[in-house]
């Protein structure tokens, strides 16, 4: 159902060169973030909680993966986002990332 949810979802979020799509995946131990370009095809910047530096894939450390990726899309000249939160609720360790990612300078 997930999958279904997300399809449905990238109907209408896509990202441009302007307004990249901050894409989130989550699996059962970490999660990671994406600020990708639909138009050319590719990845601008990314984090994960698979870092040694970010931690665990706890709420927690998914705060510090939106934080990591938004410094480094903003090092990029991103300051605009799309957010996709793929397929997930807007809860918990998604909602913490983008509440991170917020905080560290990114909007959507």
């Amino acid at each position: 159902m997930r999958q279904v949810r997300h399809e449905r979802l990238r109907k209408r979020v896509v990202g441009t060169a302007e307004r990249p799509r901050l894409a989130v995946f989550r699996s059962l131990k970490h999660i990671y973030a994406q600020v990708i370009d639909d138009g050319a095809g590719v990845t601008i910047a990314a984090a994960s909680s698979q870092e040694k530096a970010l931690g665990a894939g706890s709420v927690s450390g998914a705060k510090q993966v939106g934080q990591e990726v938004a410094k480094r899309a903003q090092a990029k000249g991103i300051k605009q986002v799309v957010f996709d939160r793929g397929g997930c609720r807007f809860h918990g360790r998604v909602a913490s990332l983008a509440e991170g990612a917020r905080e560290a300078g990114l909007e959507f």
